[in-house]
């Protein structure tokens, strides 16, 4: 007889698959899981590109520190009003439809960032391909959350690798077509733009139904034996979990946002050895997948707090101590580790976790827009405290203030299950 801890463990897949199909199912589901894990790694190469290019928007449109760290990290501010509003709709409508629509507004939009004439067209720009970011980054971890849910963490972690992949892509790719393009800075936006108007148009065409919508419908609920604990979602937990969320997101974006230009600017590093420098952050995002198989066992409130601990330390060493080029190479792997690896994979799952499954595309969508709408100011309120008060002043408000208050909500986050057959986590 399956125990009660094994039954929660199990995915919706593996408990409406017959025996006899299961092992195929869930391969197809691994293959097609992959699938929208590539259409990731094309968001991570878009939205990492800018920031290296940054600098020469900035010489070219004659902005300041605090108006270029803006536009940076302004599509977050997308992101975050979207994130929600994506989620309800994919409760409401097909979550394939929610994808590839977000995929061709935030690659659209991107072709037309280097059309810009000054500040405020790139802002726009900048904030509407957040909105496509928000549809599609809430439709492939709704996708992945449901799919897989007795391995919810792992799944995504392994999203956020996929990330990971394209944003140690996107600078080190986007820098190569830069050069190649006699200093252009137009091109990587280009290029980046149209490989994702492609890869929207082959998720349109492949991605089956069956995989995308699966859980959508309330019989597939009750089948599996889920419990589902009707309409109210939005608790006290909630809360606490959206506040931490907008803090380390603007901890993650202020780094994101101005770490290549304090590189430059204020290390003197190379446009090649700065990018290779930004690009370690994807590849501490691949620790998604050991964060993401650790906390589907030891829960994930410990892993959050310890990540914390790390990212304040690593912060304050990246800005104010570290000089030498190999330094902050590996500073910033760490970096990735804990903010992408751990922190943002665990609130997900997390604040997925604190709802009915039912209410998991609403989840998703507010823990997008929870981790992304501080990060659309995160740009210009470190810039501004950068150009002010210098570098040391604002790493000190930035990656030590902000994560402190985040460790506190964590700490009086209570998730309990409403029973032993519910699959959430």
């Amino acid at each position: 007889m399956t125990s009660p801890t094994k039954e929660t463990s199990m995915s919706l897949t593996t408990v409406l698959a017959p025996p006899d199909t299961r092992r195929a199912s869930r391969l197809v589901g691994i293959l097609l899981y992959l699938f929208i894990a590539c259409s990731y790694i094309v968001n991570g190469m878009d939205r990492t590109v800018f920031a290296n290019l940054n600098s020469y928007a900035q010489t070219d449109l004659h902005l300041n520190l605090a108006q270029s760290g803006f536009i940076t990290t302004a599509f977050a501010i997308g992101f975050g009003i979207t994130g929600l509003f994506a989620g309800y709709l994919l409760d409401k409508f097909k979550r394939k439809n929610v994808l590839v629509v977000g995929m061709l507004i935030y690659s659209v939009f991107t072709i037309l960032i280097p059309l810009s004439q000054g500040f405020w067209d790139m802002s726009t720009y900048r904030v509407v391909t957040g909105i496509g970011e928000a549809m599609q980054q809430t439709a492939i971890f709704t996708m992945a959350g449901v799919f897989f849910a007795g391995r919810r963490n792992l799944a995504l972690g392994g999203m956020n690798a996929a990330y990971g992949i394209g944003s140690f892509l996107g600078p080190i790719v986007g820098v190569q077509i830069f050069l190649a393009g006699s200093n252009n800075w137009h091109l990587p936006l280009y290029v980046f733009g149209i490989i994702g108007l492609i890869y929207a148009v082959l998720l349109l065409v492949f991605l089956p139904g069956h995989f995308s919508e699966y859980g959508h419908a309330p019989r597939e609920i009750r089948a599996a034996g889920v419990r589902d604990s009707g309409g109210r979602w939005f608790s006290g937990t909630i809360c606490l979990l959206v506040v931490a969320n907008v803090l380390l997101g603007v901890v993650n974006y202020s780094y994101l946002g101005l770490y290549p230009t304090f590189l430059k600017g204020q290390l003197g590093f190379s446009v090649s050895t700065a990018a290779l420098a930004a690009s370690m952050y994807g590849v501490g995002a691949f620790a998604g997948l050991i964060s993401g198989y650790f906390a589907d066992k030891l829960g994930e409130k410990r892993l959050i707090l310890i990540a914390i601990a790390g990212s304040i330390i690593v912060g304050l060493l990246m800005f104010d101590v570290a000089r030498a080029p190999w330094q902050q190479i590996v500073l910033s792997l760490f970096f990735g580790i804990f903010n992408s690896g751990f922190l943002f994979v665990n609130i997900y799952a997390l604040t997925q976790r604190s709802v009915p499954i039912r209410h998991m595309g609403k989840a998703s969508g507010l823990a997008s827009s929870a981790h992304y709408i501080g990060a659309g100011f995160a740009g210009a309120i470190f810039g501004a405290i950068a150009a002010s008060a210098g570098w040391g002043a604002g790493s000190l408000a930035v990656f030590v203030l902000a994560p402190v208050i985040a460790g506190v909500c964590i700490i009086l986050v209570r998730i309990r299950l409403t029973s032993k057959t519910e699959v959430a986590a």
